[in-house]
Parts: structure tokens; C-alpha cells; sequence
């Protein structure tokens, strides 16, 4: 139960960062019941450009690493910020230009997954 409540504060603790700089469309994809998975949970938002996208990943980074002591195993596409990944390994956020998040469709991708829109 431990680890289930820990899961619980960082998705909060992204959602929370994610909120602060107004990222779009948040989505929080639960991929528990899929077999074969790569995370446990993906959390899912847009932003209107590259500075905003940088400016929800530096948001996201500082809060959990501010409040959970906690820093992401990987970061991976800032150099454009089209689509960049956090990944704090039970917890993937997908943070994407809007014309990118429609392109690849991570929704739909994972369609089997329950999905919690938040805003």
C-alpha cells in the first residue's frame, strides 16, 4: 500500500507543477491492467510553444525534486521541446507541442488504458 500512496503524491506533485505554468489537456493514462506496459502510469498535457513546454518541465522537475527529494531516471527531447519525456519510472509524463500531441496520439495508442482526464 506504501508504494500505491507514493505513486498518488507524485502524479499530484506533476499534475500540481503541470498547473502552474497552465499546461493544456492534462491526462493521466492508468496502465496497470495492460500487459506488457512500460510504465505503470502516463501523465499527458500540452503546451502552446517550446518556451512553455520548458517551462512545465523545469515547473514539474523542481516540485517533485522540491517535495519528494525525487529526480527523473530520464529526460529526453528538450532540445526542441516538441515532445519531451519525464520518466520517474512508474510515472512517464509526456509533455508536447499540440500539433505534435495530435500527431502521435498517445491516447489512442494506449486506448486500452484507463484514462482520467483532469482539466
Amino acid at each position: 500500500m506504501a508504494g500505491r500512496s507514493k505513486f498518488k503524491k507524485l502524479i499530484k506533485i506533476i499534475i500540481d507543477g503541470i498547473e502552474d505554468v497552465k499546461g493544456n489537456k492534462i491526462s493521466l493514462l492508468d496502465l496497470t491492467k495492460i500487459e506488457n506496459r512500460v510504465s505503470d502510469y502516463f501523465i499527458i498535457c500540452d503546451g502552446n510553444s517550446n518556451t512553455q513546454v520548458n517551462a512545465i518541465i523545469s515547473s514539474v522537475t523542481k516540485k517533485v525534486s522540491k517535495e519528494l527529494k525525487d529526480k527523473p531516471w530520464g529526460v529526453e527531447g528538450t532540445d526542441n521541446a516538441e515532445w519531451v519525456l519525464l520518466d520517474y519510472v512508474d510515472v512517464v509524463v509526456h509533455v508536447f507541442q499540440k500539433e505534435k500531441r495530435e500527431f502521435y496520439d498517445l491516447e489512442g495508442l494506449w486506448g486500452d488504458a484507463k484514462r482520467i482526464e483532469l482539466n
